[in-house]
């Protein structure tokens, strides 16, 4: 019975961990230069009710940046927002601060988007039950197809309309996000749809699409729907929001991983001189103990020493000499 209880016990935290929401949040790009300003467009005609607009941005890929257009998106559930992602400056680099739903609109870096996004909070619509009112002074909507729809004029308190596409560092917006806007941030629901994720990677393969082919006014400016990238729902920006002069080395490097402590550095590339040498390398020489004179060959053995010679009296010390010895008396 304790085993059962406890394979019920792994099976109800593995459930858990499946109903948990996918993570999202920030995305940093080693490059110290904002992307372009936003390019204009006309909005497409909404397709059907229930669809929200997201505005389109500049993304950064292995090219630069490159435009992914706006787009009508169907609303992955009634009662949610899109708020909008955005580029903002922090420690050196720029961060892409991505976009996400949630009953109301958070901060999105003061950025003035269009259609309803002019820097703060959404003007283009709200809802009501299931049911989507849009805003017709701000969304290209046809009543015959879209019934619920108001009018009310945005008033752009600003005084200089800029379309300056990234938050903070030179040139960038000045917002803060507000305490509402923060607390936005802790009641978002979920990253973007499917369908938007399509639309990102559709415009990643899409060469037309990159500032330095089109200079900050690219092609398709809009789409009406995700991923639908030709047609009568596609709309070509105007103009570029201003001139474009990308740095001369607007592609940031490649990351290549760091070595290891201690690790051997890469060797480098060998010389003409070392190349030659490799080819034609010297005989190799005879090696000799270390510390020990060479040995001659020629040399012949040394002679062994002579015997020790038995030692005779010095006549100069007459006293280490034996007495005379004495010769008896003749008679």
């Amino acid at each position: 019975m304790r085993i059962i209880g406890s394979m019920r016990s792994t099976l109800l935290v593995l459930a858990m961990l499946v109903l948990l929401p996918v993570s999202w949040g920030q995305v940093a790009v080693s490059i110290t230069f904002g992307p372009p300003a936003l390019p204009v467009y006309e909005q497409p005609l909404c397709p059907a009710a229930g669809y929200i607009w997201t505005p389109g941005y500049w993304a950064y890929g292995p090219g630069g940046y490159y435009w992914v257009p706006g787009t009508w998106v169907m609303a992955p559930q009634p009662g949610l927002l899109w708020t909008p992602g955005y580029w903002g400056w922090n420690g050196g680099v720029f961060i892409w601060n991505t976009g996400y739903w949630g009953p109301v609109v958070g901060f999105y870096g003061g950025i003035n988007y269009g259609y309803g996004y002019g820097g703060s909070g959404y003007q283009g619509g709200y809802w009501q039950g299931r049911q989507f009112y849009y805003n017709q002074s701000v969304n290209n909507v046809n009543t015959t197809n879209v019934t619920n729809v108001y009018n009310t004029t945005v008033v752009n308190n600003s005084t200089t309309v800029n379309r300056v596409s990234y938050n903070g560092g030179e040139g960038g917006t000045t917002a803060s996000p507000t305490a509402q806007e923060k607390a936005a941030a802790e009641q978002r629901r979920s990253g973007p749809t499917q369908a938007q994720t399509q639309q990102e990677r559709t415009a990643a393969g899409n060469h037309t699409l990159l500032a330095s082919a089109n200079h900050g006014q690219p092609p398709i400016g809009a789409t009406e729907k995700p991923g639908e990238f030709s047609g009568s729902g596609v709309k070509p920006a105007s103009r570029a929001g201003a001139p474009y002069n990308p740095p001369a080395n607007a592609t940031a490097p490649a990351s290549r991983p760091e070595a290891a402590p201690g690790a051997a550095a890469p060797a480098a590339k060998p010389s003409k001189d070392e190349k030659k040498a490799a080819k034609n390398p010297p005989p190799p020489a005879k090696a000799q103990p270390n510390n020990a004179p060479p040995v001659q060959q020629d040399a012949k053995p040394k002679a062994a020493p002579p015997p020790p010679q038995e030692q005779k009296p010095n006549p100069a010390h007459p006293e280490e000499q034996p007495p005379p010895r004495k010769e008896p008396p003749s008679q």
